[in-house]
This record gives structure tokens, sequence and C-alpha cells, in this order.
């Protein structure tokens, strides 16, 4: 790699770092509001049988797995049931076996595959999900206002803290080259395009060392492309062409670094804040991030903003996918649906 593009991916670094810095005082600043429908309420006092998802890999695993023990030791409970994830299986068959058992809270340990996979299952189910973000993003953790660097907080909020039904959306992908398919449940958000592409080329050891300022590493060397020209259909409207770089799927729009990418993306609010962004140079990219950080209510013909219940997007040709940070592979065609107040989730406090 020579030495210049060394130079731009550092600058681009310290600048994101900064300007992240500056979103989290902003934040404290301030209380966002991520619900606009019930407020949480304090599930029924008393006894719960708890059961714990836990990835075994993540650090702290062993030590959440001693506390979140003391814990229902010093509430009079039972010990609860782990059940430790697999590369196989990261969460899918642990949490129906947790539901199946009878508990009455499944404690989600690890990272944000961890989280989407117990989601998965409790989803139209009227067991509550306690977070304990041991990932790098932690998407959900941070968008209900966990601390994420304080475990034996979001314990405490797991297992005593308040609840509230929150909307999750749906994924269906399909490879017309390829004919394979898939569906998968995400609870923050999705894209096709850019994004992606960005979350599949992340450096694993980069995460390991800087964390999610990994992704800016990568979001540098796929800043050069073409638009792709895809047909996008919301709800029952007419069906659009557009050229672009990628399409994001929001149900709620915290991300990593402090920066509430998509501040009118509401957890409960029954909708998908769909974000269409098309630039054509290094301008219109810097354009979209100036908007994003000062909070620009002015609109830019490169970044479009949409709401919808449901949108299918088709391409010509497979562009890439993700969900959650989790690359899902290339597809033809995505179709992604809101569902409504369909997972109870534990939460700090009631919103103000």
């Amino acid at each position: 790699m020579s030495d210049w593009i060394l130079w731009v991916i550092l600058a681009g670094c310290v600048v994101f770092a900064v300007s992240s810095w500056w979103g989290v005082r902003r934040l404290k600043a301030r209380h966002i509001r991520s619900a606009v429908a019930a407020d949480p309420h304090k599930p029924d006092p008393g006894y719960q049988k708890v059961a714990v998802v836990l990835n075994p890999v993540k650090n702290k695993s062993a030590e959440t797995r001693a506390a979140i023990t003391e814990a229902c030791d010093l509430a009079g409970w039972d010990a609860p049931t782990f059940y430790e994830t697999t590369p196989e299986d990261p969460g899918y068959g642990q949490s129906r076996q947790a539901l199946q058992s009878g508990a009455d809270v499944v404690l989600a340990c690890g990272g944000d595959g961890t989280v989407r996979a117990v989601a998965e299952s409790l989803t139209h189910q009227r067991v509550a999900m306690g977070l304990i973000p041991l990932g790098t993003g932690n998407l959900l953790a941070r968008n209900i206002e966990l601390d994420v660097y304080d475990i034996a907080d979001c314990i405490q909020v797991a297992l005593f803290g308040h609840q509230r039904y929150i909307d999750t959306a749906t994924m269906g992908i399909q490879n017309s080259i390829t004919g394979e398919a898939s569906r998968h449940t995400f609870l923050v958000i999705a894209g096709m395009g850019l994004d992606a592409e960005v979350v599949g080329d992340t450096k694993e050891d980069l995460k390991k060392s800087v964390g999610w300022l990994a992704y800016t590493e990568a979001g540098v060397r796929h800043l050069p492309g073409r638009r792709k020209r895809v047909s996008i259909t919301m709800d029952d409207e007419l069906e659009q062409s557009r050229k672009i770089r990628s399409v994001l799927f929001a149900n709620c729009g915290l991300i990593p670094g402090g920066i509430d990418f998509i501040p009118q993306a509401m957890l409960d609010d029954g909708m998908l804040d769909i974000v269409v962004m098309s630039p054509r140079s290094a301008v219109g990219w810097l354009a979209m991030y100036a908007k994003v950080l000062f909070k620009h209510k002015r609109n830019l013909p490169v970044m479009n903003f949409y709401r919808s219940r449901k949108v299918t997007i088709r391409s010509q040709e497979p562009m890439a996918t993700q969900i959650d940070g989790d690359a899902m592979g290339a597809a033809t065609k995505v179709t992604v649906q809101v569902e409504p107040g369909s997972l109870l989730v534990r939460v700090p406090k009631a919103v103000a």
C-alpha cells in the first residue's frame, strides 16, 4: 500500500474519532428520544427463571457468567441456565431451548450477532430479552441507552430493569444468479451496497485492536466506485429507478461513535426509515458526512430520506447486503418489512 493511501486512512481515522467524540458530548447534553409509543413498565415483581445465551469467546464472558450467577443468587432466585453459542449456531437453537425451559427472561450475552439470534427466537413472544453487550458495535444496546462500558449495570437492567415492546424488521434476500435465498430478523440497521461492502471487508484483527474505528479503514478503501442502477418500491407506491451507492433500512438510528445517523428513526413507531445515498464523488460523501454530523436539515440531492412499512429493492447485478453489522452475502433483490411492537426488551428507565 502506498504512503499516500496510508496518510489518507490515518487522516480519516483522526477526523472520524474527533467528530465522534464531539458527537458523544452532544448526546450527553440532551436526551435522545428513541420511542414514541407506551412508556416502559416494571415487570411483575418476584421470582424469575433466568436463561442466558452466552458467546463464550467474547472478552469478559467468564466474568459476566459469574456476575449473572451472583446477581440471581442475591435475589434469592435459582441459578441461571447458560446456553453457549457455537460457530455453527450463534444463538438460534439455544434461545429456543431457553423458551422451551419456561424462562421468564433470556439474556443475550455477546455481540450484535448473538443479540439478533436471540431476538429472532423471542419475536412475538411475551418473554423479555435482556442485553449484556460484549461485542464491538453493540448497536441495539446503544439505542436503548445502556451503558455498554458498564457490564455490571447492564446485568442489573437485564434482571431488574423496566421493559417495553420495540419493533423488529425482517430482510428477505434473493440472488437470482446463484438461486440462493434467505430471510433474517434485524433490530437496528440493514443495508445494501457500499455499507455492506465495508462491513464485509473490515479486517477482524483491526476490529480487535481499535474496535469500531476499523470500519473507517475499509470505508476509505471502498469509497472509489461506481453507482449501480436499482428499482425501489415502497409500500403501495409506484416503482422508481435510481443509481445508488448504498441503501440503508433503519429501525433506529444511533451508531457507534455517538453519531445519531437517522435522528427521526424511532424504535417503536411501526415504520422503517430508508436512506438512499447516490454520491458521484468525494465531494458528495463529504457533504453527506457533514449533514449527518451537524444534523443539518437541508436536503441533499445525493442523500434522500423516506419512511415506509415495506420496501423492495431490485438490481440487475448482485450487490452486497448486511444486517446489524454482519455481512449476509450478495443479492439481486431484497425485501424489508417492519414488525411493529414484536419484541419485549429490558431497558434502563422510563422515557422522560
